[in-house]
């Protein structure tokens, strides 16, 4: 549960430019996202970054403006959840 907590915290904290994908992360805490549309997944990523980059691009091509990473496990290969929102 740790390790499912810090990588949480690291996912939101780390600094990753989202001018290329049209989907944004979305914080625990903030504005409301929209209007749920459905969850996505994404593995085989070595850094939380680019399972970040994953889950953003599986995101706008289902047609989401905001996603919010719910869950990411793995050691060697990551793999990770989101919500997806309009």
């Amino acid at each position: 549960m740790k390790l499912v907590n810090r990588t949480i915290a690291l996912l939101i904290t780390s600094t990753l430019s989202f001018g290329v994908f049209a989907a944004q992360e979305v914080s625990v805490g903030h504005a409301e996202p929209g209007e749920k549309i459905g969850v996505i997944s994404a593995s085989g990523a070595y850094t939380l970054n680019e399972l970040e980059n994953k889950l953003a691009e599986k995101a706008s091509a289902k047609g989401a403006s905001t996603f919010k990473i719910t869950s990411t496990s793995g050691y060697n290969l990551m793999h990770g959840t989101a919500e997806i929102y309009k």
